[in-house]
């Protein structure tokens, strides 16, 4: 079974958990796709994962005074050997003790069954989320942060519906992230009265996106669902529709939102909508505070990205062992612990989504519980 954990963004310094011992060098491997298709997201991701070691390294409290040190690795987000290429040299050149990691799903399965577990390594995803990940033997070495596609369907079914969009076309990236999206929405959409008018694929990397346009405008459709990556076929979707006037109003779930996005079309795409994930918690508005203008807080799966190194710190400092034999156990209670902490009662397997309801550029948290 896999485990779904939201830190909601706590400030590790202020706890009193941490555990005594000797002082040592912790190196945690930061595994995102700083090159391919959301390499504009991965930035201020893999900032908000740094905060958190940089958090513990100033207080002094995880294990006697350890030194948490990052260590980055490019997952390309789509190019399964040499993620795990990545992996397999963090573990055993780099000596790290966990990996925030990867980001996208089918990069994220690869390093999970092929470096992670024949090494007994933790991983916890800050943006992995292909229902098929919840189903893969991890031998209680693997977690996310960010809720599944499942669930991101059912969202994006009922804020369409409540738009008045009562038909779709849909085009989806060719991967496990896209196509386990893909059907997660068509069936919640159908199953709530919608209708889609086509449910198929694109290849990310072509210069021409006018094909596949022509099928989707074909088809037709109040509006074009994009389940794609912002800086790869999903942009070119977009840009290819809008040309065409094949479409002029888009959802985007989460693997399009960023500021490509609007750097790209602007007010072109004034009227679509879209989500990420989101709380609206305690420890949600701490992370901003924290973060100050060093970076943005806000960019999609950020906070989670914090949350993903928090977890593993913390799981750390309850079993008073950087050995991940030791406290791949703690993850989720520290999960449990810290968001009682924050008084926050998540429901299962997850709270919220923050989402643009009535335009892209004017995103509003919102509670489907």
């Amino acid at each position: 079974m896999k485990k779904l954990l939201l830190a909601s963004a706590a400030s590790l310094a202020a706890g009193s958990a941490f555990a005594g011992g000797h002082a040592e060098e912790i190196k945690l491997g930061v595994i995102l796709g700083f090159t391919g298709p959301i390499e504009s997201l991965t930035p201020s991701m893999a900032d908000g994962a740094e905060l958190a070691m940089k958090e513990v390294t100033d207080s002094g409290l995880l294990l006697g005074g350890a030194k948490v040190v990052p260590v980055r690795g490019d997952s390309t987000c789509i190019d399964a050997a040499a993620a795990t290429a990545v992996a397999e040299r963090q573990i055993t050149s780099d000596g790290v003790k966990g990996i925030v990691g990867a980001d996208c799903s089918g990069v994220t399965g690869a390093i999970l069954s092929n470096v992670a577990v024949p090494n007994g390594m933790v991983m916890i995803s800050p943006s992995a989320t292909s229902p098929a990940l919840s189903s893969d033997a991890d031998e209680g070495l693997f977690f996310r942060t960010a809720p599944s596609d499942a669930r991101q369907g059912v969202v994006m079914a009922e804020v369409l519906l409540e738009q008045g969009i009562s038909s779709v076309a849909v085009t989806y990236t060719n991967n496990d992230y896209g196509k386990g999206l893909a059907d997660s929405f068509a069936a919640a959409y159908e199953s709530m009265g919608g209708t889609i008018t086509i449910n198929t694929a694109h290849e990310d990397g072509k210069a021409d996106y006018s094909a596949e346009v022509g099928a989707l405008a074909s088809a037709g459709g109040d509006r074009l669902v994009v389940a794609g990556y912002v800086d790869q076929g999903g942009a070119g979707i977009i840009r290819a529709s809008l040309d065409s006037g094949a479409f002029d109003t888009f959802h985007f779930p989460d693997g399009m939102i960023g500021q490509a996005l609007q750097d790209n079309f602007g007010d072109e795409i004034e009227g679509s909508s879209g989500q990420h994930p989101g709380t609206d918690s305690d420890g949600a508005a701490k992370f901003v505070e924290m973060v100050g203008g060093a970076f943005d807080a806000s960019s999609p799966f950020t906070p989670e990205s914090y949350d993903a190194a928090a977890l593993i710190l913390l799981a750390m400092a309850a079993a008073g062992s950087s050995d991940p034999a030791d406290y791949k156990s703690k993850v989720e209670m520290v999960a449990h612990r810290v968001s009682q902490s924050f008084r926050v009662n998540w429901p299962k397997p997850f709270k919220s989504w923050r989402m643009a309801a009535t335009s892209i550029t004017s995103a509003q948290q919102r509670s489907s519980w």
